[in-house]
């Protein structure tokens, strides 16, 4: 029987680890510009010369995970020295093909007598385990090992993983070596050993071109393990100086500051750990431009604890909307958003607007563009006979009537044929359809499109179609949103981390005040304590009292995950019965057709397209 065969070797101890910083909490002291020094260990990541990697190499008898493994090869090594190698030869259950055996020297006669996968495999994984796995063309050798551990019922560990071509590719140019092959970069960096296709003597060439790359590596800037498995060449060398803000950072969720010298905030960000995402901005996980030109300007990162993820994405909405730093994209002007309002005037019509104010109009919104809420009117137009003329009307002076109301679209209330009164049945079925009940504006606009769909009439039909999306998907939002925002309170609790409990008091569908339970017997004590200390919210008017929509949608989504409990409610917490909300399947229809329409109208002119009869 053919046994693997593994040698080891003896390690020099371990240094000990560096204590971490105290984890602060809020509020955050003010800030000095950092320096660049040296961190510990903790901060900066687990240095390359403390981790245990293990180099691989496969010999197979095909190109996929579906062919057999004929030898399995390894080299594990830590701060640049050999401890050990493991190397067996499999018998892989079937013929080994004869170019194969021409390539490899390994024949169906080596094989016969060594053991099958199912036994190799589990040597192999008590070798490598806790270690790094390297390979050269990394998605090739782990692919076959994960294959092998599905086809044995065996777990596949969780390793990090190290790609030597990827690694190549990033640091070693043309002019060096033609090509990233394993025999072209062990002469490039003097490896006594050829690669010949033989699983240990190209893992241990491998190990040589590892060491000879992380000697490159070093010089960029890359001296951990985080930073080796985010590398990209496509990140600046000043982009990668700056890694020292990332010292001295929790590892803990909540939001982060990026400030330039003069303390202006330049990008605000969230993240369940801290720490370990603002280090992304440095080890070349981050490759947007803006980014990289954001991290070139900032001089500190300024974190603030949260307790929990909904309350970190929730501050991180509040500080974009206060500071409108110049490299956040989104949420930064929640005062432009645009809503289409239902005027407040004897004779209501529809307006497009950016500021919601403090009257009886009714307001849908808000809408992601202009363009969004024009259709959404137009919808409303279609289905309702309210004016469409821009001009006050008053029931003492007449005005002449437009064409529209020729076209028999419009009653004419600028001419008196309509009385306030009755004028006033549209303004309130266009009110309750953007507030409550939608069913007369989408059994109307359905209709109509039914219609001309029937006529043969698509393209008009898909006008309509995307029109009353427009307004049936916003209409759902808004009064999803209200349902909350007309509570007083709402105090909720979902499990967290570590068996512990998060928990939240919204107050008008604002955030009030938010916490952690260490366990389920200490959340009713938890839960008054924070009661007491919430903020307290005076709501406005209009349809968002007292927080931006999207800090109530925030909210509600995390309402809305399971195992959510509601431990107390000061109000009213519902959804209109025929409220938008209704028609989500036919939305998700509607979105998949336009799709669909947007997909044939981009294609090249003149192609053809085949189809299956």
């Amino acid at each position: 029987m053919h046994a693997p065969t593994v040698r080891t070797m003896t390690l020099a101890p371990e240094l000990g680890t560096l204590p971490g910083l105290p984890r602060p909490v809020p509020p955050v002291p003010p800030v000095q510009r950092a320096v660049p020094t040296q961190g510990t260990f903790d901060e900066l990541g687990t240095p390359l010369r403390d981790v245990t990697f293990v180099v691989v190499d496969l010999e197979t008898t095909g190109g996929t995970p579906a062919d057999g493994i004929t030898e399995i090869g390894a080299v594990k090594v830590q701060g640049g020295r050999r401890i050990g190698e493991f190397q067996t030869l499999v018998n892989p259950g079937n013929p080994i093909p004869a170019f194969i055996q021409v390539m490899t020297g390994i024949t169906d006669a080596m094989v016969c007598s060594a053991p099958r996968i199912s036994a190799a495999l589990p040597a192999f994984l008590e070798f490598a385990s806790g270690s790094v796995i390297v390979a050269h063309n990394a998605p090739f050798d782990v692919g076959f090992l994960k294959a092998a551990c599905a086809a044995t019922g065996q777990a596949w560990p969780t390793f990090s993983v190290v790609d030597t071509v990827k690694l190549a590719r990033g640091v070693v140019t043309r002019e060096e070596t033609p090509n990233c092959k394993l025999a072209s970069l062990a002469r490039l960096f003097g490896s006594p050993t050829t690669p010949n296709h033989r699983a240990l003597a190209d893992a241990r060439a491998t190990v040589d071109v590892l060491h000879g790359l992380l000697e490159r590596l070093g010089a960029m800037g890359v001296t951990t393990l985080e930073e080796l498995l985010s590398f990209s060449a496509k990140v600046r060398p000043e982009q990668r100086r700056k890694r020292y803000l990332a010292q001295g950072l929790p590892a803990a969720p909540g939001v982060y500051r990026f400030e330039d010298a003069r303390g202006e905030v330049l990008y605000v960000g969230t993240s369940g750990n801290i720490r370990d995402r603002v280090r992304t901005y440095f080890t070349a996980s981050e490759l947007r431009t803006r980014m990289a030109e954001m991290v070139g300007l900032a001089e500190r990162v300024v974190p603030i604890v949260c307790a929990h993820k909904l309350e970190a994405s929730v501050r991180e909405l509040r500080l974009i909307a206060e500071h409108k730093p110049r490299y956040n994209r989104r949420s930064r002007f929640p005062e432009r958003m645009v809503w289409l309002k239902l005027t407040d005037e004897t004779f209501p019509r529809l307006s497009v607007v950016r500021q919601v104010r403090a009257d009886a109009g009714g307001y849908l919104g808000p809408f992601g563009s202009a363009a969004a809420a024009e259709a959404a009117m137009t919808a409303a137009h279609e289905a309702f006979r309210i004016r469409q003329c821009r001009q006050p009307l008053s029931v003492r002076r007449t005005v002449p009537a437009c064409a529209l109301a020729e076209m028999d679209r419009c009653n004419a209330p600028c001419e008196g044929r309509e009385s306030p009164a009755e004028y006033a049945a549209h303004a309130l079925g266009v009110r309750l359809a953007m507030e409550s009940d939608a069913r007369e504006i989408v059994e109307r606009l359905r209709a109509r499109i039914d219609a001309l769909s029937a006529a043969g009439r698509y393209e008009d039909a898909a006008r309509h179609r995307d029109r009353l999306a427009a307004f049936t998907r916003t209409a759902a939002r808004m009064q999803r949103i209200r349902g909350l925002t007309r509570c007083p309170e709402l105090v909720a609790a979902r499990p967290g981390r570590e068996g512990g409990w998060e928990i939240a008091v919204v107050r008008y569908g604002r955030l009030a005040a938010a916490g952690v339970a260490p366990h389920a017997r200490a959340v009713l004590a938890e839960v008054e304590a924070m009661i007491a200390t919430a903020a307290t919210v005076l709501p406005g008017t209009g349809p968002l009292p007292a927080a931006t929509a999207e800090e109530t949608e925030t909210i509600l989504r995390w309402l809305e995950q399971a195992g959510t409990r509601l431990i107390r409610l000061d109000g009213e917490w519902s959804s209109p019965l025929h409220g938008a909300g209704r028609w989500q399947a036919w939305l998700a229809a509607a979105d998949a057709g336009r799709r669909a329409t947007t997909a044939e109208d981009d294609r090249p002119r003149g192609t053809n397209v085949t189809r299956r009869r």
